[in-house]
């Protein structure tokens, strides 16, 4: 599982990172060549030959070539009322497919589908992704499928009953071929703000108004997912639990209060902890002047490297929210996005359109040609992204 490092003393460090941030993106080439990780070599997009020892991360790496690599980093859309669009997303040799709309197939009927894909990838298998969090948030309503209660009515159901529903959820999604979900929801909106909260307290996706409540619960759908091997994903981090718009459908979104101390963050750490999964966290595209004045979460190194992967101790997987129609990042030129993200830490771009794509990959490429710490950070990523594949079983 991702390894936890001591929580509050990093934290404390982290704080001290914020005001570094008002000098932006202009200068997060900088930042990245002081990045903590150890680095991999620069020449991250070449192939290399796998030696006989290697393992099937290496093994994996010197299968693809320069441009496959970097596609490894993208979870593109595929929408529900068109799965033929599938095909085409496969053959760019992306890491994976987001599922997205709404769909009355039963597992079958969508495993027919995803089971295509999955064989006409001649690299590492794909992510298959999907949000089925519950209430108003479900993309499966098929037979098959358990029409699941909100989030605020699973937050009241006892441990074992809220794991054995997570469990349900996951041989269900499983069987249709999907291996990740897009949930659970570790935002922590404060009681009685649940009306001015759009995104998630205005349609009951909180599982409660404490970080205690929230993480215990995500805690408990997160180990009911993974043991059915659908790899859980704890979002936004590092919180949506104070902002007043969504995302998704406005611009300069900003939660003022969230600190690196704050509940909404230690919702997440506490989930980390209770777990005994290895989940996604997906971020927010919201920004937190106390956390990085300057830049969206997504985008901010503070935060992603800062604050999630030094002060909270998480080493996995750390994908974006859609960085191809959220009026969040309409502001910002769709490879510099891509860049953006990967440069503050993240590993996987998620993309509801699929149109970008070609584009992201581009400047993805170009970028880690002139500067070679980026590179590294690519390489990184890449790294990151196959051996969560290798523990899901999709390295082949």
């Amino acid at each position: 599982m991702p390894i936890r490092g001591p929580l509050l003393p990093a934290l404390a460090c982290v704080a001290l990172l914020a005001p570094l941030a008002g000098c932006a993106s202009t200068e997060t080439r900088t930042a990245a060549s002081t990045a903590s990780r150890t680095p991999s070599p620069p020449d991250a997009a070449s192939p290399e030959a796998a030696s006989p020892a290697a393992g099937p991360v290496d093994a994996a790496l010197a299968g693809l070539d320069r441009r496959e690599r970097i596609a490894q980093l993208f979870v593109t859309g595929v929408p529900l009322d068109d799965l033929a669009r599938g095909e085409a997303v496969v053959r760019e040799q992306v890491g994976g497919v987001f599922l997205h709309g709404r769909s009355s197939a039963a597992p079958d009927e969508l495993a027919a589908h995803t089971s295509a894909w999955q064989e006409a990838v001649t690299g590492p298998g794909l992510w298959v992704a999907a949000d089925q969090e519950g209430g108003l948030v479900q993309t499966f309503k098929g037979p098959g499928f358990e029409r699941l209660p909100t989030a605020v009515e699973q937050g009241h159901l006892p441990d074992p009953e809220l794991r054995a529903l997570g469990e349900r959820l996951g041989a269900a999604m499983r069987a249709a071929g999907v291996n990740v979900n897009l949930a659970p929801v570790v935002d922590v909106v404060p009681a009685g703000t649940e009306a001015g909260n759009e995104p998630i307290g205005s349609v009951d996706r909180q599982y409660g108004s404490t970080a205690a409540e929230v993480a215990t619960a995500a805690a408990a759908v997160a180990d009911g997912l993974a043991g059915q091997d659908v790899v859980p994903t704890l979002k936004h981090f590092p919180g949506l639990g104070r902002v007043q718009a969504n995302t998704d459908t406005s611009a300069d979104v900003v939660d003022p209060v969230t600190g690196p101390d704050d509940e909404q963050v230690s919702a997440f750490a506490d989930a980390l902890g209770r777990s005994s999964a290895e989940p996604f966290v997906m971020m927010s595209s919201a920004v937190y002047p106390r956390l990085d004045p300057a830049n969206q979460a997504a985008f901010s190194r503070p935060v992603v490297t800062g604050l999630l992967r030094e002060g909270l101790g998480f080493d996995g997987v750390v994908i974006s929210d859609d960085l191809a129609n959220a009026d969040a990042v309409e502001g910002v030129p769709p490879g510099e996005r891509a860049v953006r993200f990967l440069e503050a830490g993240g590993t996987l771009v998620l993309t509801v359109d699929a149109e970008p794509v070609a584009e992201m990959i581009d400047a993805v490429a170009a970028r880690a040609d002139e500067d070679p710490a980026f590179a590294a950070l690519v390489d990184d990523a890449v790294r990151t992204t196959l051996a969560a594949k290798e523990a899901a079983g999709l390295l082949r």
